[in-house]
């Protein structure tokens, strides 16, 4: 996180306002939720990025304990999770979704760009110029 905190103050003015709601009003000390299954998975392993859907993040009531498919192509219809778009043979899709779990029920802040390096987390990199033209 420090580094994204050095090389971009726009994405510090994110990570400290709007990542989860499940921290109280008034903590300045908000930070990326952690995926619970990241240990568990190969997100990691998948070096490419998706096609930029959005550019900006989407907020979505998430439950603990319950596992979810955020989607890595960029070409699900259920933006952010994963409709299984990337199983069509026609598309040659690389990416597979993101599994992933939350500690705590709440409202979080999903990547829709599809070029975060915390996934399937927001972490801000939506507002790099090229992303912002890359959308209109």
């Amino acid at each position: 996180m420090s580094m994204i905190l050095r090389r971009n103050q726009g994405a510090f003015w994110l990570l400290k306002s709007c990542y989860s709601s499940s921290a109280k009003p008034g903590d300045s000390a908000k930070t990326i939720p952690k995926n619970l299954l990241e240990d568990k998975q190969t997100a990691v392993l998948q070096k490419e990025n998706g096609a930029i859907f959005d550019k900006r993040p989407f907020k979505i009531h998430l439950e603990k304990d319950k596992t979810y498919s955020w989607c890595l192509c960029g070409k699900s219809k259920s933006q952010p999770l994963c409709d299984g778009m990337h199983k069509n043979e026609f598309l040659k899709i690389k990416q597979r979704p993101i599994r992933f779990k939350v500690e705590k029920s709440g409202d979080y802040w999903l990547c829709n760009c599809k070029q975060t390096t915390h996934r399937p987390f927001c972490d801000g990199t939506h507002k790099q110029p090229h992303i912002q033209s890359a959308v209109k």
